[in-house]
């Protein structure tokens, strides 16, 4: 038995300590880490785990605000230096509340609570993934960092991303985002191939493309560069539809 986890906490110490204790437990394994609640929402619209370690104060986005986020979350074990959220999560259900420093005899507690909560879901059929296929119909976006807020953006509403270094921006149908997030995170965060990264500054939105070349495509008008790393993947899943 593998009780799936990750941990997230925006202080790198902590996370390391984390990592640490949660090997030490046979029975849990350790999928991801992250320091920040955007990435770890991305990570969750694609992925599913049994077990989340959650840090409560965090920039941007707290713990609390993540769970509200969250539908069908899995089992959550909170962490904080603060006491004062300990009602506020036991409102929200979690399974169990750490306050740092956290002793590892404490740690080893909690993780026997999960798993006895775990084997209980498992006996009933119950399911641990986060969104189901249904869900994500009416569920379909992403949250982005922009201008030190998070911003929601719909899928459907976006037609190609532009990555310029440590940065994103987003070309929807009636705006125009830019992210504090790079190409490679947006290219994780976004469903593939709906999106298709064809270059490596571009993902294209496949229901938006207008026309395409050897070289180039086309959506809103505008020429999109198909790099030449990208381009044989690309092509060849374009060949997959009917042309008459």
């Amino acid at each position: 038995m593998k009780i799936r986890c990750i941990a997230v906490d925006d202080e790198p110490l902590a996370l390391v300590k984390m990592r640490n204790y949660i090997e030490r437990i046979p029975y849990l394994e350790m999928v991801a880490d992250f320091d920040n609640a955007i990435d770890t929402i991305n990570f969750l619209r694609k992925d599913s785990v049994d077990l989340i370690f959650l840090d409560i104060q965090m920039e941007e986005l707290t713990g609390i605000q993540l769970l509200e986020v969250l539908k069908d979350r899995p089992m959550v074990i909170m962490t904080t230096a603060y006491d004062e959220y300990a009602l506020k999560g036991y409102e929200m259900d979690v399974l169990d509340y750490l306050l740092k420093p956290i002793d590892f005899s404490r740690f080893q507690l909690a993780c026997e609570r999960a798993k006895q909560q775990y084997q209980l879901r498992q006996k009933h059929g119950e399911t641990t993934k986060i969104i189901t296929h249904e869900e994500q119909i009416h569920t379909d976006f992403i949250m982005v960092r922009s201008e030190y807020k998070m911003v929601k953006v719909r899928l459907d509403e976006i037609y190609y991303i532009a990555g310029m270094k440590d940065y994103s921006r987003l070309y929807c149908a009636e705006r125009r985002i830019m992210t504090m997030q790079t190409i490679g995170k947006m290219e994780e965060a976004l469903p593939h191939p709906r999106f298709f990264r064809i270059h490596k500054s571009y993902i294209i939105a496949l229901d938006k493309l207008e026309a395409f070349g050897k070289n180039h495509v086309q959506i809103m008008g505008e020429e999109i560069p198909i790099g030449s790393m990208y381009k044989n993947a690309f092509l060849e899943y374009l060949e997959g539809f009917n042309q008459v």
